[in-house]
């Protein structure tokens, strides 16, 4: 029982939407009706609100990283947390308060990974900024990033379930992206900071 209330607390953690909230909070449009229509940091911030895109990059990554956090001082196993952390990243993805249309999770996943492991979490997001700021693009630095994820995970700790838990977070973030792949692919791919259409 206490399993199953863990798993649906964090699910309910990871539902909740920042965007949303410092939307409202900076009375700013609603930003899944501009740019890629995406609830997420990198489009709230193409409102031209960089506060408003900070509060939300912070509060999707503080809600994965809290789940983990507190699933660890509760005294979960290793298996257990790790679902947890599977349960946070997908209430973000489907959060039940937009009706399961959520973020892509790239903010959510960083805070799992630094909470799970923070030289993991650093390495990752790392690379996420060494590719963002050479392209300009937050989708390509983020699919490089998840498929770099499992990679480091493994050359760090070898195949444990940590690891599996990484892969499953990037194949998830990579299949979110499948149109950024498309807008890529034929150059029409929005660039960080770009305002909204």
């Amino acid at each position: 029982m206490q399993n199953a209330l863990a798993l649906i607390a964090a699910y309910l953690l990871g539902s909740v939407p920042f965007a949303m909230i410092s939307s409202k909070v900076f009375g700013l449009a609603d930003p899944r009706t501009y740019g890629s229509g995406n609830p997420g940091a990198t489009n709230v911030l193409r409102s031209g609100n960089k506060k408003a895109a900070l509060m939300t990059l912070i509060g999707d990554a503080l809600k994965g990283a809290v789940a983990v956090i507190v699933a660890r001082q509760m005294g979960f196993s290793d298996t257990m947390i790790g679902l947890v952390a599977l349960a946070v990243f997908v209430g973000h993805l489907y959060p039940i308060f937009l009706k399961f249309k959520g973020g892509k999770g790239v903010a959510t996943a960083a805070g799992v990974l630094l909470a799970l492991d923070p030289v993991l979490g650093l390495a990752v997001a790392g690379t996420w900024l060494l590719v963002a700021y050479v392209s300009r693009y937050s989708s390509l630095a983020a699919l490089v990033a998840a498929a770099a994820a499992p990679v480091i995970a493994v050359l760090m700790h070898g195949a444990t379930n940590q690891t599996l838990v990484v892969g499953v977070l990037g194949m998830a973030l990579i299949g979110k992206h499948w149109q950024n792949i498309q807008r890529l692919m034929a150059g029409q791919e929005s660039k960080i900071g770009s305002k909204k259409k």
